[in-house]
């Protein structure tokens, strides 16, 4: 039995539920720039959002400037012909119903659904069937159509397939704003243990290899941001594969953010019986991937733990600083920006904010430091406030 489109929507959103490598490219004024943990399932508690408004297929997005916009996520198909032990649509998974959108059906409801002001963005994947290149021609049609017959010059992001045609990447790199592959494990090792029917290089980096290589041949193409995602701790992978992964991607694809997703098991599947992972071991690897290409850390300044993974009793930024004690306390009022970047509590907007105002003021209370968007606490016992150390209120226990 055939469902209409609201209900397939609803189902095929939910599928796609679980990749969270959705952002955007600041170069598109109509875009949002969202933040790692923006993308996800809009919150009843949200005073913004409407009952009508909680759908599987509706995640947020958090623009330049703070607002929230909602944006429509989906599968372009549930069927699947890869094996990924970890997913939901993986072939031969009897209890996933599966549905496919013909390019002009999907595109004429997200016309509907924006028009209604319900999104401003979409986020389009698919389940591969007939190869990377035969799943892509459907979804690059179905935003065809939305560019061109509809003329919504707003955020997309499309997903490439693996082992897609290099005719199929530049394409859908014409039309997105944003194009990443999933790459899900840090080496083939790692992913071998995920699936059976992926191939590392040939299959996942290949497409970000070709994404880039077009946008070096074509600037003009350069306006299109490349991300990936990693699932962590599904494949018994420690933290330094992962952040050794991350650190030559970034050096040598230029990537304008890795994703990473702490695993969670699914019924019905291999792994459904692999302990979840700690969200608080993701929050580490972001943490680490911000220190990398924010902070002009690098990855020997990095602290491991025996198992060669981020301690979770501490963020890498603290870590850091307690095994540097020769550094510190830091005089704000005089220290050079890229020290104030190592201070705990310190980010480069507070930074820059400091770097800007003490050429006419003088930093003496830790009130003033929290007016400039500093986490103070985490900061004072590193720093000196115009050569004092800061007062700090005693905990109570």
């Amino acid at each position: 039995m055939s469902l209409d489109f609201s209900a397939k929507l609803n189902l095929l959103g939910g599928e796609a539920s679980a990749d969270v490598a959705c952002g955007t490219c600041a170069a598109n004024p109509h875009a949002a720039v969202v933040t790692h943990r923006a993308n996800q399932p809009l919150d009843a508690n949200d005073i913004s959002v409407r009952p009508r408004d909680l759908q599987p297929w509706l995640a947020t997005s958090i623009r330049s400037d703070g607002k929230k916009i909602p944006i429509v996520k989906t599968l372009m198909t549930s069927a699947c012909e890869k094996d990924c032990y970890y997913c939901a649509t993986r072939r031969g998974r009897n209890s996933t119903r599966r549905e496919t959108f013909k390019p002009e059906e999907l595109a004429a409801g997200f016309n509907l659904i924006q028009k209604r002001g319900l999104a401003e963005g979409l986020f389009l994947s698919s389940g591969v069937i007939g190869g990377g290149t035969r799943t892509m021609e459907k979804t690059i049609a179905a935003v065809e159509l939305i560019r061109r017959r509809y003329e919504f010059r707003g955020y997309v992001h499309l997903k490439l397939m693996p082992g897609a045609e290099r005719a199929a990447i530049e394409r859908a790199i014409q039309l997105a704003d944003r194009v990443s592959v999933n790459l899900e494990a840090p080496n083939t090792a790692r992913l071998q243990k995920l699936s059976g029917t992926k191939q590392f290089t040939q299959e996942l980096l290949a497409p970000l290899r070709a994404a880039r290589a077009l946008m070096r041949e074509r600037p003009e193409l350069a306006r299109t941001s490349l991300v990936t995602q990693f699932v962590v701790g599904a494949a018994e992978e420690s933290d330094r594969e992962i952040i050794v992964a991350a650190t030559r991607l970034y050096r040598e694809l230029a990537l304008a953010r890795i994703y990473y997703s702490a695993f969670r098991p699914v019924r019905d599947t291999p792994l459904e019986n692999h302990a979840p992972t700690n969200p608080l071991r993701e929050l580490r690897l972001y943490q680490t991937d911000f220190l990398l290409r924010q902070y002009g850390f690098t990855f020997d300044e990095l602290t491991f733990d025996a198992q060669d993974n981020l301690p979770l009793d501490t963020d890498p930024k603290t870590a850091w600083a307690r095994a540097h004690p020769e550094k510190f306390p830091l005089d704000l009022q005089h220290a050079e920006r890229h020290a104030l970047l190592r201070v705990p509590g310190l980010g480069p907007k507070s930074v820059e904010r400091l770097l800007h105002l003490r050429r006419a003021h003088t930093f003496t209370t830790m009130q003033e430091l929290k007016r400039l968007g500093a986490d103070a606490e985490r900061a004072a016992p590193f720093i000196l406030l115009n050569g004092r150390a800061p007062e700090r209120q005693l905990a109570l226990f």
